[in-house]
């Protein structure tokens, strides 16, 4: 008898015979003693057809008449694609037929015991997507390199923060305070990059910056027991406060000196840059974008193939455990709480020195919230943190622009659309996930 179990199927009991399942030798009768219990979760069916039903609702009942273009390549593309041109009330009704055949689907197979998988939640999401779109715009054109472009570099802080908070949290410790160290990257970045006239002077800065508030967090979580969350919360009021402080009293005094910081400009990768729609996305960035396309590899290979990353999660799991073989738990912590924060510190000197170009008071956001989010969104993983995030991008661009194009989406429902997503990805799409199982909890040797 095999022993591997069927999709959706958990063990409530073992034999008894060294915990194994009864097998041709051990079991004379051939009886099955292993007790298996089916669990089939239909979020995925419901979240279909509510998305189904509002298909229906918003593409065909209320569908729009005319055409929808969609420009696929910039003026200066080496290689131009050809206008997309789509009929807006066809292409709504025929997409929500197979959004409804594909909820269907997802029906049939949780009811059959087998998985949703991942691709067609993808295909879904694409396909409703594009539907948005297409009704959105129908009489306007819709600039695809733009809109990737866009979401692409309101996704780079965001996807720095999730770093960090996926490097602090599996080590151990909840970094609520990634708002802060955000904004202290911004802000230090800035004065240090005006002043020194020098870019990486300022992201040198900026990466200190973030450290010195993971210092502070990681003194007051890892030494004194405080309260993680609460620990973060007050470092994100304090340096906000701070920053908003030296902003009105001193750098709004003198800002030709203080907060003119010179901008990255954008360096385009041979050959790669010209890749059509990929080419404008990803390889047409700031230096501090490709530095974030390597913090992701190196993230990700770093806590999954290295000494460095098993000692990490072996903190963040079972400390106890980590310090019984010989890991110094509270140091490993301290020092990663530091590299998390230097690594959102960079994030922070984006807003500054590759996009707005000088500091404004609270300019980023609620940015470390919805990197937060995304850390969540994606499992504590660096790879599904980055994509979560670039979600949360993608949605925040798409509502600058709707509003450019003249949506009739009300102005009120796109400045929550992000936040929206940000709720929905994390209560809907994730339901119950378990991180780090030591995360928020201090560890005191004995």
């Amino acid at each position: 008898m095999s022993d591997r179990l069927p999709e959706n199927v958990t063990t409530s009991n073992l034999a008894p015979t060294g915990g194994l399942p009864p097998t041709e030798h051990n079991n004379p009768d051939s009886t099955p003693a292993l007790a298996t219990v089916l669990v089939k979760s239909w979020k995925a069916p419901i979240a279909f057809g509510i998305f189904a039903l509002g298909a229906i609702i918003l593409f065909v009942v209320f569908g729009r008449d005319g055409e929808s273009t969609f420009k696929l390549s910039t003026d200066v593309d080496l290689i131009q694609l050809p206008v997309v041109v789509l009929p807006t009330r066809t292409t709504g009704i025929v997409i929500s037929i197979v959004l409804v055949l594909l909820a269907g689907l997802s029906v049939w197979l949780v009811a059959t015991g087998r998985k949703v998988r991942i691709w067609l939640m993808a295909v879904f999401a694409v396909l409703f997507l594009v539907a948005f779109l297409t009704w959105a715009s129908a009489g306007q054109t819709i600039p695809v390199p733009g809109l990737l472009v866009g979401a692409v570099s309101l996704s780079v802080p965001l996807i720095f923060g999730a770093l960090g908070g996926v490097i602090s949290e599996r080590v151990g410790v909840v970094n609520v305070a990634i708002e802060g160290q955000l904004l202290a990257g911004a802000f230090v970045s800035a004065v240090i990059a005006s002043v020194t006239n020098n870019l990486f002077a300022g992201v040198v800065g900026a990466i200190i910056a973030g450290a010195l508030v993971s210092f502070v967090l990681a003194a007051f979580s890892i030494k004194y027991l405080v309260d993680q969350v609460i620990v973060g919360v007050v470092l994100n009021v304090l340096v906000t406060g701070l920053t908003s402080f030296l902003y009105s009293q001193v750098l709004t005094a003198d800002p030709d000196l203080l907060n003119s910081p010179p901008r990255f400009d954008r360096f385009p990768i041979p050959l790669l840059s010209e890749i059509p729609i990929i080419g404008p996305t990803l390889f047409r960035q700031t230096i501090i974008v490709y530095l974030m396309y390597i913090a992701v590899a190196v993230v990700f290979f770093g806590l999954f193939k290295t000494r460095w990353g098993l000692r990490v999660r072996a903190v963040g799991e079972h400390p106890q455990a980590a310090d019984t073989v010989g890991i110094k738990v509270n140091p490993t912590r301290f020092w990663n709480v530091m590299l998390a924060g230097a690594i959102t510190g960079l994030g922070g000197a984006y807003f500054t020195l590759g996009s707005v170009g000088a500091f404004n008071k609270e300019m980023t956001a609620g940015a470390g919230y919805i990197a937060l989010a995304a850390v969540i969104f994606g499992r504590w993983d660096p790879i599904r943190a980055t994509l979560a995030a670039l979600l949360f991008g993608f949605a925040t661009n798409l509502q600058y622009v709707l509003g450019v194009i003249g949506s009739p989406v009300p102005s009120e429902f796109l400045l929550m659309l992000p936040y929206l997503i940000t709720i929905f990805a994390v209560a809907g799409l994730v339901g119950r996930v378990r991180g780090p199982a030591a995360a928020g909890r201090p560890y005191v040797s004995r």
